[in-house]
């Protein structure tokens, strides 16, 4: 069994900054892609930020420049650092990983998601 659990969220001003988190754990023989989606009220879940284990990342164009996503591989977390947010950014923000346990079968997991709410 593999989980992810996300911590970071919460209430910001508009201009403000978070740093989200997600840790997986578990039975894990190896994580690969790794990333951070979005799904804002009466929308559909969105990427935000990937990185895939080589350390490449790509982003949607909305949070190009504003987000920085990052990963530390002996911890099996990834952060998404979040600078100059906008109301619009507010959404539950899911983390999502591709994981090799070790009996060697690929699993997709989703986290439970953390609530980012942008308002003054």
């Amino acid at each position: 069994q593999v989980q992810l659990v996300e911590s970071g969220g919460g209430l910001v001003q508009p201009g403000g900054s978070l740093r989200l988190s997600c840790a997986a754990s578990g039975s894990i023989f190896s994580v690969h892609d790794m990333g951070w989606y979005r799904q804002a009220p009466g929308k559909q879940r969105e990427l935000v930020a990937r990185i895939d284990i080589g350390g490449s990342t790509n982003y949607a164009d909305s949070v190009k420049g504003r987000c920085t996503i990052s990963r530390d591989y002996d911890k099996n977390t990834i952060y998404l650092q979040m600078n100059s947010l906008k109301p619009e950014d507010t959404a539950v923000y899911y983390c999502k990983a591709d994981i090799m346990q070790r009996d060697r079968r690929l699993v997709v997991m989703w986290g439970q998601g953390t609530q980012v709410t942008v308002s003054a």
